[in-house]
């Protein structure tokens, strides 16, 4: 074998046959070989982990980067700083009410231009309204849109408002020849309350009653129905509501394409922990009980082929919450509590998150796939900086991520020379690594 770039040495390394010890090498940008552990690899760099975890890069497939105020170059390159220290190496980026718009090529390109070079790799995918048409929907896909966003509440396109049931289905038609994913918000506009006075920052336990459990299994039952008919690969996100398990399994039993998607802040934290008065907390749909965070994890672990394929952050800087630095952490607390491996987390954030996108390279450590890679040391407890923006904020975890490869490159920690200028891209310093 000729000589390699890199080559990355673990105890455990996380490929879809398991976890095991090997050796990892890397030429181009791509894994060239998964080789036993003492292979002879001659490279140019060798990295030996140790105990800590290699594992295939999180693609996170539901993010949006937008933060109201804030320009959108500014925002991409925060959240992309977060992102790799948290181990996330892809996002698909979801249309944001505080706009631009992902309605049409221009808003794509508007994205396309703030997202270019950035550290990690993005998606992009194209919001549904109402108001979209054929054409815009084959604009958006021929622009470079890796699948597309629709809410049946709110949270979408800018003056986009919940999309009603006839659209919905015109809509799946054009997705599903386009053999394209669909990401439905599936809370019904009808049955949500109104938000009382105070806002969802002063009030979460009144949100949480503005915004019930009904209102996703109302919004699955047209989600179902549309996508009955139109054949389209359908994702749910996020869902969070577990009575409604059954009726995502008894979908996918008579042949509809439906799967979903959690985060884990409904995995980890149970609503009776939310302090009042926190705007930390605050998310679309809301936290639930403790309970059904029991009945979700579950569901999740009930059969091999559960409808909830994927987790990632549900990331919303200024509008919810700000969690993408800790998915991985966060989910692997809660995981490990429960008896699962680091196989089962890789599957859940980047295997099957990289295969509804469509990213047939990425999500997986193979040879050919792209060498999108993270050291992690499962072993090891942080805690949360309290001035932490996000819900996990004074929180202790364990694992954490400690070197994230895009490309082969190492991207975090950050090479000595470049936090300077990476602070100054941003316009401040930025945030501390854990």
């Amino acid at each position: 074998m000729s000589q390699l770039d890199t080559v990355i040495r673990s105890r455990r390394v996380v490929t879809p046959d398991g976890t095991a010890p090997a050796a990892v090498g890397l030429r181009g940008g791509r894994i060239a070989a998964v080789a036993p552990p003492g292979a002879r690899l001659p490279a140019r760099e060798e990295v030996d982990l140790g105990e800590a975890a290699l594992l295939p890069g999180l693609v996170d497939p539901d993010v949006v980067v937008q933060a109201p105020g804030r320009p959108l170059r500014e925002c991409y390159l925060r959240t992309a700083a977060e992102a790799v220290r948290g181990g996330v190496t892809s996002v698909a980026v979801a249309p944001s009410a505080v706009g631009p718009p992902l309605t049409g090529e221009a808003g794509l390109q508007e994205h396309q231009s703030a997202s270019a070079g950035v550290l990690l790799h993005v998606s992009l995918l194209g919001a549904v309204t109402d108001r979209s048409t054929p054409a815009d929907l084959a604009e958006l896909r021929s622009a470079g849109a890796a699948g597309f966003h629709c809410s049946l509440s709110d949270g979408g396109a800018p003056g986009g408002g919940p999309i009603g049931d006839a659209p919905l289905r015109k809509a799946m038609m054009e997705v599903a020849a386009m053999e394209a994913p669909l990401l439905v918000h599936a809370e019904d506009a009808g049955e949500l309350a109104p938000v009382p006075p105070g806002g969802p920052a002063a009030l979460p336990s009144a949100v949480s009653a503005a915004r019930p459990a009904r209102a996703e299994r109302r919004g699955l039952e047209r989600v179902i129905a549309a996508a009955r008919v139109a054949g389209t690969r359908t994702h749910v996100s996020p869902f969070t509501a577990a009575e409604c398990a059954a009726v995502l399994g008894a979908a996918r039993a008579i042949g509809v394409a439906l799967s979903a998607h959690t985060c884990p802040h409904y995995l980890c934290l149970p609503a009776e922990a939310v302090p009042e008065g926190s705007p930390a907390f605050r998310c679309r749909p809301p936290l639930r009980s403790g309970a059904n965070r029991d009945a979700l994890w579950s569901a999740l672990l009930s059969d091999a082929d559960c409808p909830i394929r994927t987790i990632g952050s549900g990331h919303r800087p200024g509008t919810g919450v700000w969690a993408i630095g800790w998915t991985l952490p966060a989910l692997w607390t809660a995981a490990r509590r429960r008896g699962l491996d680091l196989a089962a987390v890789a599957r859940w954030t980047s295997a099957n998150p990289a295969e509804l996108l469509g990213l047939a390279d990425k999500g997986r450590i193979v040879p050919g796939a792209e060498a999108d890679l993270v050291a992690f040391a499962p072993d090891a407890a942080q805690t949360v900086p309290g001035d932490d923006p996000g819900p996990y904020a004074g929180r202790t975890l364990t694992g954490r991520v400690e070197r994230t490869w895009i490309g082969g490159r190492s991207v975090f920690p950050a090479p000595a020379a470049a936090p300077r200028a990476r602070a100054a891209e941003h316009g401040g310093p930025l945030p501390a690594s854990p």
